[in-house]
C-alpha cells in the first residue's frame, strides 16, 4: 500500500470540504468526548501548573474587545515532557463576581485517568473536581447553505451552554455544549445532524489530532503534534509540569518529526493497520510510524526528511 503526506497544518484551508453531504446551513456532529468540570475560586490558577496553555486568560478581565477567550486549547504533560491528555478548556462563568466555572473536554476514555491525576496535584486548593455527565459535545461546521467558514451561528449562543469557535483552528468550525436530550434542530435553526465519522476524515484530511489513539498517552511530544501551529502552548505563562522539554524544543527551533495527514492509495483494510504501524520509504527506510485512519485517509508521525 503507498502512503502520501497531504497538504495539511500548518497551511490549513479555510472551507469545509465542498461538496459534502450535508446541505443543512450546520452541519452537526455528536462527538462522544466527556466533559469535566473544575470550579472554584482557584481552577484556573489550579490548571495553570498543569496545562501548556495560559488558562489565567480565561478568567482575565478587559482581554480584547470581546473580553477573554471563552475556550483554549491545551495539553497535559507528564514529567518528562510528553502527552498524557489532550484537552480543550471552556469558561463557564460570565461575571468576575462568579466563582471561576471551567470545562475540561476530553477523550472519554480517560475520563477516570484525568480525574485522578487533577485530583493528585490538587492538594488543598479550593477546586472541585466532577464529570459533568448532563451535558452532550457537538462540532458545528458550515454546510453549503451557511456561505463558508465566515458564516457563524453564534446568534444562538444564549440558547447553548457554551458556543464558541473551535480554539485550535478556524477550519474546525464551532464547539457546542448543550444539555444532554435537547432537541438541536430546535436550538440551531437549519441544523442538520450527520454521522461522526465524516467529522474524523475532515480532521484527518487537516492533519489535526485527536484523542488517545492520535496522541497514545506518554508517547506523543507536543511540538511534534503540531500544538503551537494549534494554539495550544503558550511559552511565556511561566512553569507547568513538563515545561522544560517543551521550551528548550521550541528555543532550539529543531522538530524533525511532525505529525502529519496521509492518504492511501485504497482503502484501509477491513482489520485496519496496526496502531503504531511503521511507514517506509519507497528504498525501504523508516519514515515514520501511523497513528490513526479511516478509508482512504489518516495522520501519521513522519520524519520531515522523508516527506
Amino acid at each position: 500500500m503507498l502512503v502520501r503526506a497531504a497538504a495539511g497544518l500548518p497551511g490549513l484551508r479555510r472551507l469545509w470540504g465542498r461538496g459534502g453531504s450535508g446541505d443543512g446551513a450546520w452541519r452537526c456532529f455528536p462527538l462522544g468526548r466527556a466533559l469535566l468540570s473544575v470550579r472554584g475560586a482557584e481552577a484556573a490558577v489550579f490548571l495553570q501548573g498543569l496545562l501548556t496553555n495560559d488558562v489565567t486568560r480565561l478568567v482575565a478581565a478587559g482581554e480584547g474587545p470581546a473580553g477573554p477567550p471563552r475556550a483554549l486549547y491545551a495539553h497535559a504533560l507528564n514529567v518528562q515532557g510528553r502527552c498524557l491528555y489532550d484537552l480543550i478548556v471552556y469558561r463557564l462563568h460570565e461575571s468576575q463576581e462568579e466563582e471561576p466555572h471551567i470545562l475540561l473536554e476530553c477523550d472519554s476514555s480517560v475520563l477516570d485517568a484525568i480525574q485522578k491525576h487533577l485530583k493528585l496535584y490538587k492538594i488543598r486548593r479550593k477546586v472541585s473536581i466532577s464529570p459533568c455527565l448532563d451535558l452532550s459535545l457537538w462540532a458545528v461546521v458550515p454546510g453549503e447553505q451557511a456561505g463558508g467558514v465566515s458564516s457563524s451561528p453564534t446568534q444562538y449562543a444564549d440558547r447553548a451552554v457554551v458556543l464558541t469557535p473551535d480554539p485550535r483552528a478556524e477550519v474546525m468550525g464551532w464547539r457546542l455544549i448543550i444539555k444532554a436530550g435537547a432537541n438541536l434542530p430546535e436550538l440551531i435553526p437549519g441544523s442538520r445532524i450527520e454521522n461522526v465519522q465524516d467529522y474524523h476524515k475532515h480532521r484527518y484530511k487537516q492533519g489535526i489530532p485527536e484523542g488517545v489513539k492520535d496522541l497514545p498517552p506518554g508517547v506523543a511530544l507536543p511540538l511534534e503534534s503540531n500544538l503551537a501551529y494549534m494554539n495550544g502552548v503558550s511559552f511565556t505563562k511561566g512553569c507547568y509540569i513538563g515545561q522544560e522539554l517543551t521550551a528548550r524544543t521550541h528555543h532550539m527551533g529543531v522538530i524533525r518529526k511532525r505529525l502529519v495527514p496521509v492518504r492511501f492509495s485504497v482503502p484501509l483494510p477491513q482489520e485496519s493497520i496496526p496502531e503504531g504501524a511503521e511507514i517506509l520509504t519507497e528504498s525501504g527506510k523508516a519514515a515514520g510510524k501511523f497513528r490513526a485512519g479511516g478509508d482512504e485517509l489518516g495522520i501519521a508521525l513522519l520524519r520531515l526528511a522523508n516527506i
